[in-house]
């Protein structure tokens, strides 16, 4: 899953021009100065969107994929430029997968009883306007991946971004509004406001328009939510454990682990954040991330330069998360080749650098005395956040028995965490992955509610 840097340098003349990264954007569809303004416009708009058609709506998604496929690049560099975090030719390649990936339509569904006594319907329909907070890390990325599924199933969306990408994110609100009206729809399916802030996310929580309220951040924003009376889709932090066992197939887990560690700089909350692996493999297991994949192994001092400068007092320094492995190491004044792209070293599962989600390509290795340790070890990590874990194993029983233990909303085997999101593996695409909520990786039908239609004594022709 190599990424052509070289690519991506060779459009940045092409797009910077139209990017305008530090340019005022108040005057672009969806945007508003006042969040009552823009709940307004939504629930407006959204009286149109329901009742358009299905193939109408799936129109609309049609060109809200063409204009994802067309501005991936831009999209993409300004969400590195503007949050000084992640990998540009990940980024593209998240916004690929966003286009192609995402349910529409497809995804709404009717349940039907029939009998002698009548007929029964189970539809979706949608809530109305839904409110969406979405984090600095996958900005663009997540306001389009929800929008799609939310219009399909006939919302339209407010949403108050992280301020840290506000331009990124008002880029995105505008292309979807243009392929709208584009393909004969409203506009302000999305909309959002100039200057988010924590007063303009709980106006939008409070709204009485606002009947549904979607999370995708920090577990303050999640506990927020729930805590504001509205029916709430949590996706929170998760410190997802790669398990490796004794049968693994150790050249391939040390690809695979790595590969999806540092994917975006280890950005994705699905991401590969430690290994707990048996005592067996560990040695050679370590030996080929170092060898074959780019890994640093770092000393016991620069484990200790790495965290004071990581976790500030004790907490994340913003300034590190998302930053690649050498300009890490840079920091600690350690000097490493290009194609350094993960830390590693041996800990205790209690190190700071371990236990922490820190969403940057350090990768700890705890070594675990045998399975039933490990599977003990991991669930520890996980912190009950019950969002996201590996396993590398050809033990059936050992992954089943990791699986229950470790009750997360996504569990991938013997592949890398990005294909949990249909990235070189089966299944749809999502940046909300609502383990809190339980309702996992959410798509459009996430965003309806279930209504029952039933006409007695008749239409049952059997």
């Amino acid at each position: 899953m190599s990424v052509n840097e070289q690519m991506v340098q060779d459009i940045v003349q092409e797009v910077v021009a139209k990017m305008q990264i530090a340019a005022d954007v108040s005057g672009d569809r969806g945007v508003f100065s006042d969040m009552n303004e823009a709940i307004e416009a939504a629930k407006k708009s959204q009286k149109i969107v329901a009742r358009m058609s299905l193939d109408h709506r799936e129109k609309v998604i049609s060109n809200i994929r063409k204009k994802i496929m067309e501005n991936a690049e831009i999209l993409a560099r300004m969400g590195v430029q503007e949050t000084g975090m992640g990998n540009v030719g990940h980024k593209i390649l998240k916004h690929q997968l966003v286009a192609e990936k995402t349910p529409g339509t497809e995804d709404i569904t009717t349940t039907a009883w029939s009998g002698d006594r009548g007929l029964t319907l189970i539809e979706m329909g949608p809530f109305g306007v839904i409110g969406a907070i979405t984090p600095c890390t996958n900005p663009s990325e997540t306001v389009l991946c929800n929008t799609i599924g939310m219009f399909a199933a006939g919302n339209t969306v407010v949403f108050n971004p992280h301020p840290a990408a506000i331009k990124t994110s008002i880029y995105a609100i505008n292309l979807l509004n243009e392929a709208s009206v584009e393909a004969g729809g409203p506009d302000n399916i999305a909309c959002t406001v100039e200057h988010p802030t924590l007063e303009t996310s709980n106006i939008m929580m409070k709204h009485k328009a606002i009947q549904l309220i979607a999370a995708t951040g920090g577990p303050g924003v999640v506990t927020a939510v729930l805590s504001s009376g509205r029916r709430g889709i949590g996706a929170g932090a998760g410190n997802p454990p790669a398990l490796v066992d004794e049968t693994a197939d150790l050249r391939k887990a040390a690809e695979d682990i790595v590969n999806g560690c540092t994917f975006d700089n280890n950005l994705p909350c699905i991401a590969e954040k430690e290994i707990v692996a048996v005592d067996s493999v560990v040695d050679e297991l370590m030996n080929y991330m170092i060898t074959e994949q780019g890994c640093y192994l770092a000393s016991k001092e620069e484990q200790d330069a790495l965290t004071a400068v990581v976790l500030k007092d004790g907490k994340l320094n913003r300034k590190c998360v998302g930053r690649d492995a050498k300009t890490l190491l840079g920091m600690i004044g350690v000097t490493v080749p290009d194609n350094i792209r993960c830390i590693t070293f041996e800990g205790p599962k209690e190190h700071p650098l371990i236990a922490t989600e820190l969403m940057m390509p350090i990768l700890g290795v705890v070594r675990a005395k045998d399975f039933d340790d490990a599977v003990e070890q991991a669930v520890w990590l996980e912190h009950g956040n019950r969002h996201s874990a590996h396993i590398h194993s050809k033990n059936v029983d050992n992954i089943t028995k990791y699986a229950k233990a470790i009750d997360t909303a996504i569990l991938v085997k013997n592949g890398p965490s990005y294909a949990a999101l249909g990235f070189g593996g089966e299944g749809f695409c999502t940046f909300t992955i609502a383990s809190r909520t339980g309702e996992g990786l959410t798509s459009a039908s996430t965003f309806t509610k279930r209504r029952r239609c039933v006409m007695t004594d008749s239409l049952c022709i059997r």
